[in-house]
Formats: structure tokens, sequence, C-alpha cells
């Protein structure tokens, strides 16, 4: 497992900005947006955010946000998107459990 100190991050954050990214927070929840900005703690900015609700019974939900800032100790993973792939997968018939929490 490769963990990056503030400093490591926010470098590889840098040459994410103005991209499609996936942010996962510590709480479960799948954001998706174009990475707008952040800052020394890991405050994330994302433009065009949405919200991905899985349910094993149900397809994916997306949920609009639009501009939408995710605080820095609740991101546990940030992620460049493949777009094209992205845009080729059925939400509806995608059917997942919610991720949990994550635990310390």
């Amino acid at each position: 497992i490769l963990l990056l100190n503030r400093a490591a991050m926010a470098s590889a954050l840098d040459v994410m900005v103005n991209v499609t990214v996936t942010v996962i927070t510590c709480d479960g929840r799948t954001l998706v947006g174009t990475l707008a900005g952040f800052d020394q703690t890991i405050n994330i900015i994302l433009k065009e955010a949405k919200e991905r609700v899985y349910s094993p019974d149900s397809g994916v939900e997306e949920v609009d946000l639009g501009l939408y800032i995710v605080r820095g100790d609740n991101v546990a993973v940030v992620g460049e998107m493949d777009e094209e792939i992205d845009q080729s997968l059925s939400f509806a018939d995608i059917k997942a459990a919610p991720l949990n929490q994550v635990v310390h």
C-alpha cells in the first residue's frame, strides 16, 4: 500500500486539476466531477459533481450536486476517471451494495 504525505498528495492532485476524477469519501460515498482545485489540507473542489448512489436492488442513481467541496479529512481515495469507459457503462444495470465507512 502506498501512503502519501500531504505534500506528495498535493503534487499528485496538481496534475489532475481540470480532469474528471472519482472521489471516495471516508463515509463511503462515491463522487464524480471535474477537479477544480484543492488546498494544503486536501479539501477538494469538484465542478459538475455527481454522487453515485449504489443499491443491491436497483441500478446506480446519480444525484447532481453542482459545485461541491469535500473536506480533506473525509477524502479516502482520489483517482482519474477514464471518461470513455465510464460513458460505456449502463448504470441502470449495475447493482452493488454501498461502501462501508472507513474504520481507523
